[in-house]
């Protein structure tokens, strides 16, 4: 009786939840449901798996539309019918076409809306919804000619009036209007919610045969399907036979590569997991990875394997991953073993330039029809549901602010907003893309999921990595980083500077390279992955950290579930004073010895959970799911919790201890790393670092050009500075798109100056590479014809500065020539005419001049930018003096770099702010309660700062109790006591050679 059902899949217009759906349906007698969300299958096999939960047979299908217009439902009749709805949908979505009038399908039903098509043109499976408000309009139809292409359609929308309200507010959403403007056409019918079977029967008691034929249909369609299956693809070769022989052969070959010929350990180890690999069915995996990889390294691309994959030493072998298992003491039963709840997967990292191109092999290779990227949905929380709300009731956008900013008024709108949208919450409001999850299906993917086609132009599931794990596809994760385009760049401009070719993969030189330990302890690490921000630069220092364990360390401590349970602290102090605390329990020494009875990574809290705990390793792995984030249920997490604490007191441990050991393991909610994982990160550090040891000018602007990390590009400019760099404003005779550099000399890009057009400088550039440089202003207007406020932006930032003239007199010029040479340009002079030559009176050019331009142009200056401080360095306190005054009231003056807001237990503001002083030193500030409130920092800018200077092991902070923003210099403000010279940042020279 109900084949037209949808859940909040049908995305912003159903308000079901799809368990929300089975539950009232079972809770209503109900034994047979379809599912038919709008133009996708999202849900289908959670539904499947509810459906037989409760009891209830499971029909699967989908409703068809083209925008508000419902062309007809699908259901299908088997597996095959399923794909094929599939293909279906997968056609049309991504190409944008309109669905058709009739489909041609087969092994499915066909459902059109009462009166759209005639009963006589309907073929074999075609049929005809009636719906209560359709009942009399069948008087006078000859019914019982065509009684059998006549069903009871009966749609399913939403629960009650509350939740028609909803999908109504839903619709505005969607329509992007108030709701008084809504159309009923784009709305559901409001009698779409559940009616009792009983209802039903009688309202179609004078049409039998019509409860009839519905039944018939829904008792002809049936779904087959095992969820505990591996749906991934099951072959690389020919058979699994010569999988595993493959497998075998690259794995040994890699020990050569990797230990030599005679390390026994290594040759024990990967016998062992080839055992595990092979009776798991995973030989085809590895492969698979290992051909990306290959492919890859053929492309010359720059990759990172890490996550768990890392914890083997045959996907060390293969070179899926640079981190030896070995070394770390990493289990592979982290990644694979036979208790484990959840499949493994390999991350794959590549630069964002080049993902891609790798992607597409793997469309290619594998084929369209069993390939797609991983699905994922954007849900609706609190912030944009304020605003979406706020919008669709027809708030001002004054209002709808003050609700953004948390100050909800007690009237009537505010408070059907606050009312809707606590049900809208979690609510999923569109289809999105997993950050790298792939597909690789053995038998078609549609047989799994219908796909579209996001921004990305490859073809993604409707299904999510949830329901995608659920039915047994594993997904391989092919990630994007900009880390790695910093990497894969200076690699590039080393070798066209310096002409040095550099094995980025030779780990073992980069950990046991001094310099590049020097950079670590000195916590030099601005533009490295993972390691550069603020706290990640303290906890360095903290720990002294020189080595490559410890640094692996650090990549996980510096995690907020490591740092909020107050473990961070205890960390950095243990590890100085090894002898100097107590276990919680001898067992948790026994177990976390290596880490000072700190629970750093995953590992430690799947040790703790079985050792300690009690739980078997399926549960520890329930633990593992819910830590990183991957883990759907609460309520089998609250299970574990109860059995944790029983086993404890069978062992006879103080509550207090259990409980400060559970504690902790509820701390890593979210925020911890595997041991693999932040061994990885740490790889990708010292690559990181070695260059920028080596090769810091190349480095840095490779940092430039790639964009994204944690600083602004004004930082990373001034972070040049410090290599000695000489750096340049954009010149049209020098400079590209991109910043460049020349041996000590860098150019900067003209992708930096606000205002220009991107065309514009492209021609600019291929002109000048074609015709050659340019001369002066006029052969570049002649040239470019290009309009006058990109000519002035250009002279403003100093492009024309090979023409030995001022600025003014550049401009004076510029509007001249403009007018005289209005039009298109004119190719192909036989003789130039030589420039006209201006009588200019004197114009007096300001040293703040170009300074001023630089900050409108690139929004920082070149020069030191404390040279516009109102107020004079040399009277406040330089960060590199600190350790003289530890305890002492200071007064300092800092350019801010970056801030972190922080919440404290009595749920107060706290903000970490970190600045350069006139040096180009660190300076870190706490700004505690009171001072955030009272003396607000307020964005880029001088600050004047007083505060007592603080230590903790051994690095320097400055507690600041009052705080006033400085403005810059007027034109005529210059204190003779400003040496330029002193103001230079400082070089530290290493001495460093290759």
């Amino acid at each position: 009786m109900y084949l037209n059902c949808k859940t909040y899949f049908s995305f912003r217009y159903g308000t079901f939840s799809t368990k929300e759906l089975v539950t009232q349906a079972a809770s209503m007698g109900i034994t047979q449901l379809a599912l038919t969300n709008i133009n996708n299958t999202c849900d289908t096999w959670d539904f499947v798996d509810f459906c037989r939960e409760n009891n209830i047979k499971p029909v699967l299908g989908s409703e068809i539309r083209n925008g508000n217009e419902l062309c007809y439902i699908l259901l299908a009749k088997n597996n095959n019918g399923f794909e094929q709805i599939n293909r279906f949908i997968s056609e049309h979505l991504p190409e944008e076409k309109p669905f058709p009038k009739r489909p041609d399908l087969q092994d499915i039903y066909c459902i059109y809306p009462f009166g759209s098509v005639s009963v006589n043109e309907l073929q074999a499976h075609e049929l005809i919804g009636v719906q209560v408000t359709d009942i009399n309009k069948l008087f006078g139809l000859s019914v019982q000619i065509h009684i059998d292409k006549y069903v009871v359609r009966h749609p399913v929308t939403f629960q009650d009036a509350t939740h028609y309200n909803l999908h109504r507010l839903l619709r505005a959403i969607d329509k992007n209007i108030i709701l008084s403007k809504q159309d009923p056409k784009d709305l559901a019918g409001k009698n779409e919610s559940f009616f009792p079977p009983t209802q039903l029967f009688e309202a179609f008691q004078s049409y039998p045969s019509i409860v009839n034929t519905t039944l018939t249909v829904l008792e002809n369609c049936s779904i087959k399907f095992d969820f505990k299956t591996d749906k991934t693809k099951k072959l690389f070769s020919a058979s699994k036979e010569d999988d595993r022989q493959l497998l075998r052969k690259l794995a040994f070959d890699g020990i050569i590569l990797r230990y030599g010929s005679q390390n026994k350990t290594a040759k024990e180890r990967v016998e062992k997991e080839l055992a595990i690999i092979d009776h798991m069915d995973f030989s085809a995996y590895f492969l698979i990875t290992w051909d990306i990889i290959r492919y890859s390294q053929d492309r010359g691309f720059f990759f990172v394997g890490r996550g768990s994959g890392a914890n083997s030493i045959v996907a060390y072998c293969l070179q899926i991953t640079d981190v030896d298992p070995i070394e770390l003491d990493l289990y592979f039963e982290r990644f694979l073993n036979p208790s484990r709840s959840s499949p493994p997967d390999f991350d794959l990292d590549f630069s964002w330039k080049d993902r891609d191109e790798i992607i597409d092999y793997v469309f290619k290779k594998y084929r369209r029809d069993h390939v797609c990227l991983l699905g994922s949905y954007t849900t609706f929380q609190t912030r944009a549901i304020l605003r979406e709300l706020g919008k669709v009731f027809g708030l001002p956008k004054e209002e709808i602010d003050q609700l953004d900013s948390g100050n909800l008024k007690d009237d009537k709108i505010q408070r059907q907003i606050n009312f809707y949208g606590t049900l809208l919450r979690n609510f999923p409001n569109h289809l999105s893309i997993h950050a790298g999850g792939i597909l690789i299906s053995e038998k078609p993917i549609y047989q799994y999921t219908a796909t579209e086609l996001p921004p990305k132009n490859f073809y993604t599931s409707q299904i999510d990595m949830f329901v995608a794990e659920k039915i047994g596809l594993f997904k391989l994760d092919i990630l994007s980083q900009r880390g790695l385009g910093h990497i894969r760049d200076t690699m590039d401009l080393v070798k066209k500077n310096k002409n040095v070719t550099i094995n980025i993969h030779d780990i073992e030189r980069f950990k046991n390279d001094p310099k590049v330990a020097y950079q670590i302890r000195e916590a030099d690490t601005i533009g490295c992955f993972y390691i550069e921000s603020p706290g990640m630069r303290q906890l360095l220092k903290k720990l002294e950290c020189d080595d490559y364990l410890t640094l692996v360390a650090a990549s996980s401590i510096i995690r907020p579930g490591v740092a909020q349970s107050g473990m961070m602290k205890q960390y950095i102090y243990r590890f100085h004073n090894p002898n100097d605390f107590e276990y919680l329990h001898p067992k948790m020494k026994e177990l976390l010895e290596e880490t000072y009875g700190v629970m750093v990574y995953q590992e430690d809290v799947i040790k703790v959970a079985h050792h300690f705990g009690g739980l078997d390793l399926s549960e520890a792995d329930v633990l593992r799911r819910a830590m990183s984030g991957k883990y759907r249920g609460r309520s089998q997490f609250e299970e574990i919790k109860i059995k944790f604490f029983n086993n404890c007191r069978e062992r006879k441990y103080p509550e207090s201890v259990s409980a400060e050991v559970w504690r902790q393991i509820e701390s890593f909610g979210g925020y911890s790393f595997s041991k693999a994982h932040s061994a990885s990160f740490a790889v990708e550090s010292y690559q990181s670092l070695f260059l920028k040891t080596y090769f810091p000018v190349e480095f840095m602007v490779s940092v430039i050009n790639n964009f994204g990390g944690f600083y602004s590009r004004e930082l990373y400019f001034h972070e040049l500075k410090k290599t000695g760099a000489h750096i340049q404003a954009p010149c049209l005779n020098r400079s590209e798109y991109l910043t460049m550099v020349s041996g000590t000399t860098v150019y900067m890009g003209f992708i930096h100056v606000q205002g220009l057009e991107e065309q514009m400088i492209m021609s600019a550039i291929e002109n000048r590479k074609k015709t050659g440089p340019f001369l002066d202003l006029a052969d570049f207007i002649e040239r470019l014809s290009p309009g006058i406020e990109q000519l002035n932006i250009l002279i403003r930032i100093g492009a024309f500065r090979f023409s030995g003239k001022t600025k003014k007199e550049l401009l004076w010029e510029a509007n001249f020539l403009h007018k005289k040479n209005a039009g298109p340009s004119v190719s192909g002079f036989l003789f130039r005419e030589q420039p006209q030559q201006f009588h200019l009176p004197g114009l007096a050019q300001h040293p703040l001049d170009d300074a001023l331009d630089e900050i409108e142009l690139l929004g920082f200056p070149l020069c030191n930018v404390f040279e516009l401080s109102m107020e004079d360095p040399l009277n406040f306190l330089p960060a590199r003096d600190f350790h003289l005054y530890s305890g002492k009231q200071v007064s300092v003056l800092g350019y801010l770099v970056t801030s972190k807001p922080v919440n404290t237990i009595t749920n107060e503001i706290m903000h970490f702010h970190t600045f350069l002083d006139a040096e180009g030193e660190w300076l870190d500030c706490i700004f505690f309660p009171n001072t955030s409130r009272y003396y607000p920092v307020t964005g880029k800018g001088f600050y004047a700062m007083k505060g007592k200077v603080v230590e903790e092991f051994g690095v320097y902070s400055v507690e600041v109790s009052e705080c006033r923003k400085i403005g810059l210099r007027e034109r005529n403000a210059f204190p003779n006591s400003l040496k330029a010279e002193s103001l230079k940042p400082k070089v530290q020279s290493l001495n460093l050679k290759i």
